[in-house]
């Protein structure tokens, strides 16, 4: 190496904000670059989601509003990630550290309240449209406190590869870590338990044939569809950064390149999935048509009476719209109809 070359690399060593890995630069740059890949893909995958829920007039029904919030929140949280990069201390580095926070609550809490919605569906029977000023509240407001708890004795900052909370482990358990699994475990409890009622509810209805009670229980079982992957999804994309900030709170001066990039390619990666999981089904892939998707513009530009879901039973011509279903059956979409 010439001595020009070497003076370039010295020089960019102490320039380079590369806290992790201050010997070689180049995997910090490694690092960001994983990172802004798959917030990428999560900002295309929730833009797409909110588009198509517009696009279909899908928000006309309450469950596919609960996903339409979880996919702005999602697709605000995946900006958050593609701001990650190496910045010194300062104002920016603790608004970007602060809306990671902010978002990543976001997404949890949404996912969160479509579980208790489709647990109170299921086993309570009951709708739970009329406190989705409650959702809001708790999706919206909570993690503007939980975020702003941070600023208390400085504690966001410079965290690696990108700002976040820095290196103080009690603070990120604390804030994130702990919740976070917390709330996965509940997750899982609850969909452990709607599942196994919805089967001794199956055992109970053998035997005895009523339309409406078969066709109920059909919309329950098609109901948990959307549900039953993404506790799974969401443990899987947050298993790397919970080992990678265990090895940084037992080894805060030696950090694991491999781990700290297979963290970096994970984290952003649950905007994508969670509108994969909840949003995109077979009957929607169906109508992305030319066709359909213009007769769909059309409906927008021209204001036309939103026909949405058009579902047959037998009788020609006929839809099922929020206006002439069954109250008990609004909360159901199109696809669980099938």
């Amino acid at each position: 190496m010439s001595a020009k070359d070497e003076n370039w690399t010295e020089l960019r060593n102490l320039t380079h904000d590369c806290l992790i890995f201050p010997d070689n630069p180049s995997h910090c740059d490694a690092v960001v670059i994983a990172r802004k890949i798959t917030a990428s893909c999560s900002f295309i995958g929730c833009v797409f989601m909110i588009s198509v829920i517009w696009l279909f007039k899908k928000y006309s029904i309450f469950s596919q509003r609960l996903i339409l919030y979880l996919s702005i929140g999602a697709v605000m949280d995946s900006i958050a990630y593609l701001m990650s990069g190496m910045r010194p201390d300062g104002p920016t580095c603790n608004f970007q550290g602060w809306w990671l926070t902010y978002f990543d609550w976001t997404v949890l809490l949404w996912v969160t309240c479509i579980t208790g919605n489709l647990y109170m569906n299921v086993i309570k029977a009951k709708l739970t449209d009329k406190y989705e000023w409650a959702y809001h509240v708790l999706c919206w407001v909570f993690p503007l406190v939980i975020s702003c708890l941070p600023f208390i004795g400085d504690q966001y900052g410079p965290a690696g590869a990108w700002c976040w909370i820095v290196e103080n482990w009690r603070w990120r358990l604390g804030i994130w870590y702990g919740p976070l699994f917390l709330i996965i475990i509940m997750l899982f409890v609850t969909y452990t338990y709607i599942i196994v009622t919805l089967k001794r509810r199956a055992t109970t209805w053998e035997g005895t044939y009523d339309p409406d009670t078969e066709r109920n229980h059909q919309l329950l079982k098609e109901d948990i569809k959307p549900l039953r992957y993404y506790p799974f999804v969401y443990l899987a994309v947050s298993i790397f950064p919970l080992i990678n900030r265990i090895q940084n709170a037992i080894s805060p001066d030696y950090h694991l390149f491999w781990l700290v990039l297979l963290a970096s390619i994970s984290a952003p990666l649950h905007g994508a999935l969670n509108a994969v999981v909840f949003g995109m089904d077979i009957e929607t892939l169906k109508r992305l048509s030319p066709a359909q998707i213009r007769v769909a513009l059309q409906a927008h530009l021209y204001h036309q009476p939103v026909r949405e879901y058009p579902v047959t039973f037998g009788v020609p011509d006929t839809y099922l719209t929020p206006e002439t279903v069954s109250p008990k059956f609004q909360n159901i979409s199109y696809s669980q109809l099938h």
